[in-house]
């Protein structure tokens, strides 16, 4: 098995296929989704999915609150868009070049977005931020790259958290600030000099295993500032939180509009898609980067994404997501109080991180993970957690009582 500091369950058709799975795939499996990670019990397969349930391939059920680590935001399953997809695959998807609806999605895109004057689209998020970096590049003439430290942008060599068979090379242009440290930015300026491409930053600083961090407004708008006053790109990294906190982009909340964005996850509620919407001066640099792949023009993402966008929007899903998300964080603080446990709850509401006090190691978090899974929610113990659209209060109030084992768990700690 995967080395792990968490046993795994060693019966059942889960533990079968995780063994199966190490004799053809290295560690098991790849990246983030390994659930060696995760303390003992989360299952590693799984069966189906719907609206915001799981069931696991030994079959149980769980209450969703990871929603495909942020893709699924109307619901798993969801019927509208699952429709199109299907009345899209009837008609073709990966062909000699896009469908109608690739012109479609893409008007959308851009009536949505008010920074957005054109957008191209892509596979995933690292594909993304990758081509917004490279137009900022192709763009400015320049080579430096400003990123917040602890963000996560992709899986590539320029910003991988792994080191492994990475060159300083990869990096070589890259500098780096704090989130919502504006003197730390200004340094990072001042070091470029006349060499400064592009400013990226996350929608909101949500580093693995740390509180998270909204952006402050004079943090956002002096970073405005400083690209325009060096005539760099300002790249909002919206591929996590996109659609989730407005649907005009996260900066809409703080009142500032980018020069690039990047989108993924919740574009296409499950389907593989992304995209990079772009200012009028970026439009042209944009057609001299070669982005490209196969599977690009796929027309049922597009077909996806459009239902996906036309629902989020007739629904007002960032607000329905909020409330349920401050549901659950209401629940959260009255279940901890009441177990006598301290905790911190950070993140905007739809995309919700509860730390415990304290809590070296993440022992307390795991315990209460482990304790809620086995009454039947699924949360995450250092992850920022996403609600879905198809949660609903019964959904938030279940996976609550769920919650009230973790916490007992936690307290039997001390």
């Amino acid at each position: 098995m995967p080395d792990s500091a968490y046993p795994v369950t060693t019966t059942g058709r889960d533990a079968a296929l995780r063994e199966r799975a190490r004799q053809v795939i290295p560690g098991g499996l790849w990246g983030h989704l390994n659930a060696a990670n995760l303390p003992s019990g989360y299952p590693q397969y799984y069966a189906r999915a719907k609206g915001c349930r799981l069931w696991d391939v030994d079959g149980r059920e769980f209450v969703d609150f990871m929603s495909s680590w942020g893709p699924i935001v109307l619901g798993h399953h969801h019927p509208l868009v699952e429709e199109a997809a299907r009345r899209q695959a009837e008609l073709g998807d990966c062909m000699n070049g896009p469908g109608p609806v690739l012109v479609e999605l893409a008007e959308r895109l851009v009536g949505t977005i008010p920074h957005a004057d054109w957008c191209l689209l892509a596979k995933n998020g690292t594909d993304a931020t990758t081509a917004c970096v490279t137009i900022a590049r192709a763009g400015t003439g320049r080579r430096k790259v400003l990123v917040a430290r602890g963000s996560y942008h992709g899986a590539v060599p320029w910003c991988s958290p792994s080191i492994a068979g990475v060159t300083a090379e990869d990096r070589a242009h890259l500098i780096f600030y704090d989130y919502n440290d504006i003197a730390s930015v200004e340094a990072a300026v001042a070091k470029a000099g006349d060499d400064l491409a592009a400013i990226l930053v996350t929608a909101f600083r949500h580093d693995m295993a740390r509180a998270l961090e909204l952006p402050d407004v004079a943090f956002a708008r002096s970073l405005r500032a400083l690209c325009d006053h060096a005539g760099a790109a300002l790249i909002v990294d919206d591929v996590r939180a996109g659609f989730r906190l407005d649907m005009g982009g996260s900066w809409e909340t703080v009142g500032v509009r980018p020069d690039l964005a990047a989108y993924s996850k919740a574009i296409a509620n499950g389907h593989p898609l992304a995209a990079v919407t772009g200012a009028e001066w970026l439009r042209q640099p944009a057609t001299k980067v070669y982005t490209t792949g196969s599977f690009w023009c796929g027309a049922v993402p597009m077909a996806a994404a459009v239902a996906t966008l036309d629902e989020l929007r007739r629904i007002d899903g960032p607000a329905r997501m909020k409330a349920m998300g401050e549901r659950l964080r209401a629940g959260w603080a009255a279940g901890a109080a009441r177990h006598g446990v301290a905790v911190r709850q950070t993140g905007p509401a739809q995309m919700p991180l509860m730390l415990f006090e304290g809590d070296v190691g993440f022992r307390l978090g795991d315990a209460f993970c482990a304790a809620a899974l086995a009454a039947g929610a699924y949360f995450h113990p250092r992850h920022n957690m996403f609600l879905n659209c198809a949660h609903t209060e019964s959904d938030v109030d279940r996976a609550l009582q769920a919650s009230d084992a973790g916490f007992a768990a936690v307290a039997r700690l001390g």
